[in-house]
């Protein structure tokens, strides 16, 4: 009895000493989650204006620009998938997997063949043991991503759209990241980033009803297409990967937070079964006393005969 309360105790230690890793690493992502929304938040001013330069240019003019013109018929497209570089978050990067799992089966349905980048370790492992191509990949920076990040990311993706498909070239470019609602909300989700959607590029940038101002362009608009296109991928790149990391930390601490609400429960669950242990290791204990004195009182009158 006594070697299984010391099983008890030795658990209740492990468990004690987990419980404390996962309280830390919880009271961590809920600091960063932080950190990360004022990135996102300061990001978004310098992304709405280039946003309304762009679509002022595009519309403003009659130039046919490969970022903003659909091909007829579209035959590759290159997908942008962020993951994380860690581990205990969750569902988070098998979600974002999943979602870009979906959208090579759509692309694949409509005949396009896929050309897959990824950023984080965990997407990084999930296409190499599947043995699956990766064009090119990105790792170590996920968490706290910067804007030179970004201009990394966006300097292939761009190089790929712009070259005829015959030269290796792609004729759409879609991302899929982790969208951040709330603290308590991350969706996986989809978007084309090239070619632009005029309509809806306008729609986010100036709301429905707004009319742009009308602009002149030195040397061309072709010329300030080729300017500011790049700098518009960087900062949907860029305002992607502050979204992931955000999202990031959010199921971190919220897989942390379940695991030490976990740990305390299995802690109250050992402690009742270790108390459990050491009375029916008294009362065994008591019930041998009370019999060895019996069993001496019963010799000491059998010798009094």
């Amino acid at each position: 009895m006594g070697a299984q309360l010391r099983v008890y105790k030795r658990r209740i230690q492990a468990v004690t000493a987990t419980k404390k890793i996962t309280k830390a690493m919880e009271m961590i992502a809920a600091s960063r989650i932080v950190k990360a929304q004022r990135k996102v938040a300061a990001s978004m001013p310098y992304a709405t204006e280039l946003t309304r330069a762009v679509t002022a240019v595009a519309t403003g003019s009659n130039t046919n620009h490969p970022l903003t013109t659909e091909a007829e018929a579209p035959a590759r497209a290159a997908v942008l998938l962020l993951t994380s570089d860690r581990g205990l978050a969750g569902g988070y990067s098998s979600n974002a997997i999943k979602a870009a799992e979906r959208l090579r089966e759509r692309l694949a349905a409509e005949g396009k063949e896929v050309d897959t980048y990824i950023v984080g370790r965990k997407g990084v492992a999930y296409y190499g043991f599947r043995e699956r191509k990766v064009s090119e990949s990105w790792t170590g920076f996920t968490d706290s991503p910067e804007y030179s990040d970004a201009k990394k990311i966006a300097e292939p993706l761009i190089e790929s759209i712009t070259k005829d498909t015959a030269e290796g070239g792609v004729d759409e470019l879609h991302i899929v990241f982790t969208e951040f609602v709330s603290m308590m909300t991350q969706n996986a989700v989809d978007g084309r980033m090239l070619p632009l959607s005029l309509d809806q590029v306008a729609e986010e940038s100036t709301g429905k009803g707004e009319i742009l101002p009308l602009f002149d362009f030195e040397p061309s608009a072709e010329d300030v297409l080729d300017a500011l296109l790049p700098r518009y991928v960087e900062s949907r790149i860029y305002n992607a990967l502050l979204q992931a990391a955000a999202s990031e930390h959010a199921a971190r601490r919220r897989a942390m937070k379940s695991a030490t609400d976990n740990a305390g429960d299995l802690i109250k669950s050992l402690s009742r079964l270790a108390n459990a242990a050491r009375q029916a290791e008294i009362t065994q204990e008591i019930s041998e006393i009370v019999g060895g004195a019996g069993a001496l009182a019963d010799a000491s009158a059998g010798s009094d005969k």
